[in-house]
């Protein structure tokens, strides 16, 4: 089955850009074009795509606010696109919600992977990049998270995930199968009520399960 794609952005001709690069591929089609961060979150809600990309700067609701919206109502999985490599952006895209961050300046075969990582769950952000802005910006602030929830094996995979490890090299620095090591991600992301990895990655730090530079 495809995946479906929402594209969000206050210039028409970026849109068009992007939707000829998705439907070339063969497992991606794009179901609509939103113009604003308001009318992104009511299509985003009513049309239930794989992957929303969405712009941050737009008029009237921006597009962090926009995710914020639509993370909150349970909603897709959001991916920011935009032109600027402003670390404020990044770190209010996570806080918002979103499952990953990609610069408008990058590859149309870059495009295309994003949406892929993004519909299978997984972070977009390259460790580094989100090591950076975490030792930046995060203050120990996480409420209501139970870290005593987690089984050893599971807070093993927390801090592994944390250093921005793939389920490939949890499982080979843990000795486990991938369908193992997946279903400790899934258990670890319900029980710390992360949306995802990127999340995960945020609260980890948050927590003091890892430090920016550990």
């Amino acid at each position: 089955m495809s995946l479906t794609v929402l594209l969000a952005d206050d210039h028409q001709l970026v849109r068009t850009g992007f939707r000829v690069i998705l439907e070339m591929e063969d497992d991606i089609t794009v179901v609509g074009e939103a113009a604003d961060g308001a009318q992104a979150v009511e299509m985003a809600l009513r049309l239930r795509p794989d992957v929303v990309l969405m712009d941050v700067e737009m008029p009237g609701v921006d597009g962090l606010e926009a995710t914020r919206r639509i993370t909150a109502a349970s909603g897709p999985s959001v991916l920011i696109l935009t032109t600027f490599d402003r670390d404020d952006y990044l770190f209010a895209a996570l806080r918002a919600g979103a499952s990953g961050f990609l610069l408008k300046n990058g590859t149309p075969e870059a495009l295309t992977e994003a949406v892929r990582v993004i519909a299978a769950g997984e972070a977009l952000l390259a460790p580094a990049v989100t090591r950076r802005v975490i030792s930046t910006f995060t203050t120990p602030n996480a409420t209501g998270v139970r870290l005593d929830q987690l089984t050893p094996r599971e807070h093993e995979v927390l801090v592994l995930l944390a250093g921005g490890a793939t389920n490939a090299e949890i499982a080979t620095m843990l000795h486990l199968g991938e369908t193992t090591v997946k279903t400790h991600v899934s258990r670890v992301l319900m029980k710390i009520g992360a949306r995802d990895r990127t999340q995960a990655v945020v609260l980890a730090y948050e927590l003091g399960v890892v430090r920016p530079g550990g």
